[in-house]
């Protein structure tokens, strides 16, 4: 039983790193010192996108659950709710392509946007410097 917990526990985290890929450069715009982490993720995400890679939590997550006697995702409300856009049926090597150049097109934007916030005098915050 601990073993499907732990396998929940994993997609939870797989998930919520997505989440942090996707939309953590609005996190950035309000606390800057998070680029550090944010922008190996992006590119960790855009690289496994692009050149087919298996996340690491993938195969943890499947081992967990095999441990748990589990044979698929199929049951629980975790595997119900998050596992598909975790992993989407029918995903296609051009589907990943747009998926990397999505994640790098919306952080590109972000990014974008903090660098004019500074050169237009503001910090980080958004305070204008007199």
């Amino acid at each position: 039983m601990i073993f499907r917990y732990l396998a929940d526990a994993v997609l939870v985290l797989h998930l919520a790193f997505i989440a942090f890929v996707v939309l953590g450069g609005f996190l950035v715009l309000r606390f800057p010192a998070l680029a550090w982490i944010h922008l190996p993720a992006v590119a960790w995400a855009a690289a496994t996108e692009f050149l087919g890679i298996v996340c690491p939590l993938t195969p943890l997550e499947n081992r967990l659950r095999a441990l748990g006697g589990d044979a698929g995702y199929g049951g629980g409300f975790i595997e119900h709710y998050l596992a598909a856009w975790v992993y989407p049926v029918g995903l296609t090597r051009e589907i990943q392509w747009l998926l990397g150049f999505a994640v790098i097109a919306i952080n590109l934007a972000i990014y974008l946007k903090l660098r004019q916030r500074r050169r237009a005098g503001r910090n980080f915050k958004g305070d204008v410097h007199l």
